[in-house]
């Protein structure tokens, strides 16, 4: 199989990834499904935008990168080695390395945020904070009844940062294969005995 080829479906397989983590982003703007107040209500991780920059725009490149791969013709590099192709999986390996720490900012920070717990209000108050500590809420489900709002704030938390979580964990795969992938294209080349021809 072509590098080119398996470049170019990790492509088509990070974009899909990269919209997905933008949308979760967005909608922790909206602590509940529903419109904030103030700022104060959202969770602080929000505004890092680990979704949106790290998972996100950080992504599109690598993806763009690794579509653009296959232009090459595949069968006209077999027994005539081209520095340019050799060039272009070697590009790759870097745009590969941009994306996999843009999707660790996202990981980390959804880490953090699901350890901190959501801001939410409390039956005693009327303001927003933080009523969990060092992620004390995820193994007793018992203390989600401290929060009674916005909405239901700690699934909904909950929900959308793992998605983040699982999103640039398997984005931050798939550009570790293409490290792989793109070393053995510069290597080799484009096609490694993968015509018939």
């Amino acid at each position: 199989m072509c590098s080119g080829n398996c470049a170019k479906c990790l492509g088509i397989t990070l974009i899909p990834l990269a919209i997905i983590a933008v949308l979760c982003n967005i909608l922790l703007f909206f602590p509940g499904g529903k419109v904030a107040d103030n700022s104060d209500i959202i969770t602080d991780e929000v505004f890092y935008l680990g979704g949106i920059l790290g998972s996100g725009v950080l992504m599109i490149f690598p993806a763009l990168v690794f579509l653009g791969l296959k232009n090459n013709d595949c069968c006209g590099c077999c027994g005539n080695e081209s520095c340019g192709k050799r060039f272009a999986m070697f590009s790759s390996i870097l745009f590969a390395a941009v994306g996999a720490a843009g999707a660790a900012y996202s990981v980390i920070i959804s880490c953090v945020a699901i350890n901190h717990g959501p801001k939410c209000f409390t039956a005693n108050s009327n303001v927003t904070d933080y009523q969990f500590s060092e992620g004390d809420y995820l193994s007793n489900r018992t203390m989600w009844d401290v929060c009674t709002g916005p909405g239901d704030i700690i699934t909904w938390h909950l929900t959308l940062f793992c998605i983040l979580l699982v999103t640039g964990l398997v984005q931050i795969g798939l550009c570790a294969f293409q490290v792989i992938n793109g070393l053995i294209g510069t290597i080799c080349g484009d096609c490694c005995g993968c015509c018939a021809e």
